[in-house]
């Protein structure tokens, strides 16, 4: 009787038991970053900065060459990962659409599973978080300076520098959980380097005796492009504001849309913290209103200053990567704990003359991922196959070995960590953007393949090609030479099918 009462027990626990050790399965840390640049990484061959910690995990786990969003936008791609489905099936196709967050996520089935589950730092989201057991996200966008956190006890403002902060909150959530016998998840996400770039106290004077390379494309005059593309509104010449981007405390002086909004951070700083601000920024702003640069040397400084804000904040963020990767190390968690860090898109760092994200050029397509698992990763690693961000949800319930639902749109990633690559992966990934009018970037589809890319801008009724092995920086529009007639051609008809195998309709 006892033998069968045992044998009762055992069929009615969930399914998840049956299929691993509880103690053997892995955890997992997430870590995210908002709007982080490949060119700002120097384990993807970073000519302006170092980032030790994240080349560590690189170096010591595998690197993806060619992963992709599915949506450059803060929230649709969060939405993404979530979900592991593309925007319009996930319903959060702009920063502005409601998300459900009663929907199916791969933190719900993990919770479900017995993993403890936790979310720390941005969020992005109009809707409170589910399916972790603990969350405290910030509010909105976030603040870089004494943030306000949301959690189920309601609303905190902390003093200190964001970036600082969140890595407290993470660390102070595993030293208390990690030693469980249940395995557990947390995300980790950095509200940097998000606009408004103010870095910390610790980073205030980083590369004040360096001049930081110029991108090629800094002066581009958006030529044998779309006429469009020239009318966009994220230029560093003329869309940068002077107080609100540029640090330039009171400023009255207005960008080419007749805009100065105030700095979002100098009203929320301490006196202490105002005055570190002001003892670095007082002396350079007063040089530049001496001596105001014009023409082509004004964009050369608006670079300047952009560019070492916005590489300040990202050494913020490498350094507290590093804090959370010697946490793990110093505990002996690393060995059967896989690590990911990637961005929700990536960024223009002036190339193209921009700054921000949204079109489908490589610099916002392209999102950071590097993984270590010393269990299953051989260090070293170099994934050049089509990833995207879809595909996270997907790997995070494989490595927890628990079943993926079919209705997710992406794949799991755990053959190529393993060294395998499946006869039948991907050949192209699709792309959606649908915020018509922001910042004047058209919504516009399309595909990218290892070699070429095709953009519908339908909206505007308009196609590009581009050759990314002959022009990798996407200078010329190929849509129309008779040249690639037949390779335009070939990737409508590929385009056609991604969409029918991911039920986009026309119109959503």
């Amino acid at each position: 009787m006892k033998t069968l009462g045992l044998t009762v027990a055992a069929s009615n626990l969930p399914f998840w038991f049956s299929r691993c050790n509880i103690t053997k399965r892995p955890n997992i840390l997430f870590l995210f970053s908002d709007d982080h640049a490949l060119a700002a990484i120097s384990a993807y061959g970073s000519k302006i900065n170092q980032t030790p910690n994240i080349d560590r995990i690189a170096t010591e786990g595998t690197i993806f060459h060619h992963n992709t969003c599915c949506n450059s936008i803060c929230a649709p791609s969060r939405a993404a990962i979530l979900t592991g489905k593309h925007s319009h099936a996930n319903g959060k196709k702009t920063n502005l659409d409601t998300f459900d967050p009663g929907q199916q996520t791969f933190p719900k089935l993990m919770q479900k599973a017995g993993y403890q589950t936790a979310l720390i730092g941005k969020l992005h989201m109009k809707e409170n978080p589910q399916g972790f057991d603990y969350w405290e996200v910030l509010r909105g966008q976030g603040h870089y300076y004494n943030p306000d956190f949301l959690s189920e006890n309601g609303e905190e403002r902390v003093v200190g520098y964001c970036t600082d902060i969140i890595t407290d909150k993470a660390l102070d959530w595993l030293k208390k959980n990690s030693d469980n016998s249940k395995p557990y998840m947390l995300m980790c996400q950095y509200k940097s380097p998000h606009r408004t770039w103010a870095p910390g106290p610790k980073y205030l004077t980083m590369y004040d005796d360096t001049t930081i390379p110029e991108p090629e494309s800094l002066f581009d005059d958006y030529s044998n492009r779309s006429e469009f593309l020239k009318d966009n509104e994220m230029q560093i010449s003329k869309h940068l504001m002077y107080e609100y981007d540029l640090k330039i405390a009171g400023s009255q002086e207005v960008d080419a849309l007749g805009r100065k909004f105030q700095s979002p951070e100098l009203r929320r700083m301490t006196e202490e913290q105002r005055e570190k601000w002001d003892t670095v920024y007082n002396p350079k702003n007063e040089a530049f209103l001496k001596n105001k640069p014009k023409g082509k040397d004004l964009v050369r400084w608006k670079y300047q200053r952009y560019i070492k804000d916005y590489l300040r904040c990202v050494a913020s963020v490498d350094e507290n990567i590093g804090r959370l990767l010697d946490y793990l190390d110093e505990t002996g968690q690393a060995k059967n704990t896989l690590v990911i860090y990637s961005s929700d898109q990536g960024f223009y760092l002036g190339e193209h003359g921009w700054y921000d994200k949204r079109w489908m050029f490589e610099q916002s397509l392209a999102m950071p991922l590097v993984a270590r698992w010393p269990e299953k990763i051989t260090p070293g690693g170099k994934i050049d196959k089509l990833t995207q961000n879809i595909d996270f949800a997907s790997t995070f319930l494989d490595v927890a070995n628990i079943d993926i639902p079919k209705d997710m749109q992406g794949v799991s990633l755990l053959p190529l960590f393993k060294g395998k690559i499946p006869e039948t992966w991907r050949k192209s990934i699709y792309y959606h953007y649908y915020e018509e009018g922001e910042h004047n970037v058209p919504a516009h589809e399309g595909i990218r393949t290892e070699t070429h890319k095709l953009i519908n801008y339908y909206t505007r009724d308009t196609w590009e090609l581009y050759d990314l092995i002959k022009d990798p920086d996407e200078m010329k529009n190929v849509y129309n030479d008779p040249q690639y007639a037949n390779i335009a051609k070939k990737l409508e008809v590929e385009l056609k099918k991604l969409k029918i195998r991911y039920n986009v309709n026309e119109g959503q």
